[in-house]
Parts: C-alpha cells; structure tokens; sequence
C-alpha cells in the first residue's frame, strides 16, 4: 500500500496533464499513514468524500500526543477501514480521538505490542467511535479487552481474538459475542481460549461457520462444548504446550460438530514432538493437532479415534507412527467396514499394521476391514527391512475369506523387495506395484479381474 502511494505521488509530478487526471481522481487518494500530518491535510482534500483506509502505526510507537492525531476526528466518518499498532500504555490515549461514530467502518484492526514481559491486556473503551459497529465485516483484536459482546454485529463475518491472558476472558464472553454476531463465517483464536465454561446446556449456533482456528492456547473444550458447528466447517484446534490431551480438544460430547459424522477420510500423523489427527468427509472437516510427551503417543492417537463413528470411513492414512503391538491397530480398524484404502508412510512398526489386517484360521474370525481395495506402504529409507513374507501371509489368508486385495504399493529406496515375493504376491492381488518412489515402477500388473490390462504407463503417482 504504501510503495503504491509513493508511485502515484511520482506520477502526479510527470506532466500537468498526468497531474490533473490523478489529482482529479478522488478514489486514489484513500489510503492514510501517520507519517507526515501535512501530506495527510492533502490526501484528505484529494479523497473528497470517498471512504478512507487508515493506518495508525509509527515505528518506535504512536505517541497520543502526536500532531497527526488532531487530524483523525474529521476522518472518522469517512473510516471504511481502521489499523492500531500501538502500545498497552498508549490506546487510551490515540483511541480517545476515536469517539465518534464510523457508519462506514469494514475493517478494525487493533494490535497491541505484546511482549514477554506483557503483565495486563489493556481495556478498549466501549465508546470507540461512538460504541456502534454495527457496519463492521471483520473484526482483529490481539491483547486488548474489550466489553464484549458489542450489539447488533449482524454484518461482522471474520472474528480474530489473539494473545489473552490466563483468566482474562471467559467462554461466556465469547459465547455472547458470538450470539450477537451470528452470521460469523471464520473464526480465529490465539492463545485466547478461555479458562473456565459456560452453564451446562447453553448452546450457540454458528450456523453461517466456514472456519474455525483455535490455536496454541488452552483446553478447547470449554469453548466447544457449547457451540453448535454447522455441516461444511473446518474446525482445527492446535495446542502449543505440553499438557492437554486430545480430550482437552474436543467437546465432551460429539453430538454438536454436525461437520464431523459420516468422515470418510482419516489422517494420522504422529512423531516424537507433535501429533495431528485430520478427519474430513461430505459434512466438514476437523483437525487436532497438539504437542504431547507421553512415552505412547501412538497408542494415544490410535486410541482417540474410538471416540467417533468411523464406520463410513473409505480412506485411512497414517505417517510416522510406531505402535509397540498389533492390538491398539486392530482396535482402531475393525470399525471401518467400509475402508478402501490404508496408507502407512513411514511408519516404525507396519508389521502391527499387517498382522491386524490378517484374519484368523478360524473361518468364524472377523476379517479386519473386509472391504479393503488398496494398501500402500511408503517405507522408512533408515528403518529395519520391510516384512514381505507377512504381507504374503496377510494378502493370502484375506483372498481365502473372500477379501482380495485389488491393489498393493510398495515405494522404498534400499532394494529391501524381493522381486520372486512380488511373484507370489501377485497371486493374490490384483495390481502390485514396487519401487523406489521416484516416479518408476517395477513390474507389470496382472489382468484385471474382467480380463481387461489394468492401467500401467510406467509411472507412480504417489499421493
């Protein structure tokens, strides 16, 4: 914005011609930065009557006493968007030349600088610009109170709280807010979720929600057990420390993220600092994702999904995990009777994977995900050989029950497939494709099952 204002300043200054045309133009002339109060009187004479962008800011801090200050009063009417870059000591100050009421305001922006050594968030007084923001679209607060909820926001659709002290706000306040808002489409918290709940059974429907972010603050679930999450939102909670556990993110009870049942796909990623959980579908889309130094995080996130109905599940996808048994894999798969596709990538212990997937010589036994089409394993290129005689045994015993796999992926680097077990393994899967992730594929598939050649052009897209 401001490298544009410099280049219409040189523009007005190439020919009397060129001058007049731009000088003539009111709509140029609208975006407005508190460094210089005399070219601030000229901007404002060439804008005319049209609606201004204006940008309280100065490098160093916006003193309240600063010259460019008296100048805001008579703008306040025409503020179509309003930014505030000041410190906690300073907003009352600039902000009490702000009482005046914006019909016009779109966008307010307020960022207090908030430090390490910050001790309180500092109060926006309720009669900025007259305490009515009913004209607001969206809305940025980053460690500043305020009295919410302001009244009427039927226009507000983009919400930012961020950098709350512990305490500071309660889920209350934002469960007002949020009922005088109601046509709030994204959602953005950080480090600002409240500490302490609302009375049980209040609920609030977001029924306009497209997005919500809460990210690197406390237990979400003081927030979320009371809001009603429409079909087709994305909700992603992201905790920073190393306390909360999945519960903590999540409401207590399901029936209130109308965008979570019938998910159909599920991503699990899990390492030594983070895990995240991703389940998406026709309804919407949740994400958890959190830091945890619990010694079997995988065996936390495998058990977190019995918390939902995976029934409707077609595709499971899981990076990076390394369960101690084929128990807590065998827990999380059976539900899926309807999975078509499992991608294991770099994961520490796949034989936990494969012996689940592997039925029982007892033909009563229930075969693990009877539906399955497509298993592909991306292996570790640093991690112990790969088992191919257990997928062997595996595709085997599963194409005796009548669950045949149609397609079975290999990718790896270290040559650790033996070619004679690709042989075998072909007899009981449909496709089978080896290789070393670069794009070949070794081999050919086998005929499709109506004696049609099954697609091979001698590449592999990995997903």
């Amino acid at each position: 914005m401001r490298y544009r204002a410099q280049d219409l300043v040189t523009l007005t200054h190439t020919c009397q011609a060129w001058r007049e045309v731009f000088v003539s133009r009111s709509s140029l002339w609208t975006d407005f930065y508190c460094e210089n109060a005399e070219k601030t009187r000229v901007y404002l004479e060439r804008s005319k009557s049209s609606p201004i962008n204006l940008w309280l800011y100065r490098e160093g801090g916006l003193s309240p006493r600063d010259p460019f200050l008296k100048l805001v009063p008579n703008t306040v009417g025409r503020l179509r968007s309003l930014t505030i870059e000041t410190t906690p000591e300073d907003l009352q100050g600039i902000t009490s030349h702000l009482s005046r009421p914006a019909l016009l305001l779109e966008k307010l922006d307020i960022n207090i600088e908030c430090g390490l050594g910050l001790q309180h968030s500092p109060v926006l007084a309720p009669t900025l610009l007259g305490g009515n923001l009913t004209s607001l679209c969206e809305l940025r607060l980053q460690a500043v109170r305020t009295e919410l909820p302001w009244r009427n926001m039927d226009n507000l659709t983009s919400f930012t709280l961020g950098y709350m002290l512990p305490g500071v706000i309660s889920a209350n306040h934002l469960l007002d807010f949020f009922e005088s808002a109601p046509h709030l489409r994204i959602i953005e918290l950080f480090s600002a979720t409240p500490t302490s709940g609302a009375r049980n059974g209040r609920l609030v429907s977001l029924a306009y929600l497209k997005r919500m972010n809460i990210i690197r603050g406390g237990p979400s679930s003081f927030l979320l057990n009371h809001l009603l999450i429409p079909i087709g939102a994305k909700l992603a909670t992201k905790s920073a420390f190393r306390g909360p556990m999945i519960e903590d993110q999540l409401p207590g009870s399901l029936d209130n993220l109308r965008n979570l049942p019938n998910f159909t796909e599920v991503h699990l990623y899990v390492d030594e600092f983070r895990s995240r959980m991703r389940l998406a579908g026709p309804n919407g889309e949740v994400l958890v994702e959190y830091v945890a130094t619990r010694f079997d995080i995988t065996s936390l996130v495998l058990e977190s999904l019995a918390r939902f109905d995976t029934s409707k599940t077609q595709r499971l996808e899981i990076s990076r995990t390394s369960p101690p048994s084929r128990d807590r894999p065998y827990q999380t798969l059976l539900p899926m009777r309807n999975l078509r596709t499992l991608k294991l990538t770099q994961c520490r212990n796949p034989r936990a994977f494969i012996h689940a997937l592997h039925p029982g010589l007892n033909s009563l036994d229930v075969v693990v995900c009877p539906k399955l089409e497509e298993l592909v394993f991306i292996l570790c290129a640093d991690r112990e050989d790969f088992d191919t005689k257990a997928v062997i045994a595996m595709g085997i015993a599963r194409a005796s029950r009548g669950a045949k796999l149609r397609t079975v992926r290999i990718v790896e680097r270290r040559g650790r497939v033996d070619p004679k077990d690709v042989v075998e393994l072909r007899k009981h899967a449909l496709h089978v494709e080896y290789g070393p992730g670069d794009g070949a594929v070794y081999g050919e598939s086998d005929e499709d099952s109506d004696g049609s050649d099954e697609d091979n052009d001698g590449s592999y897209d990995e997903d």
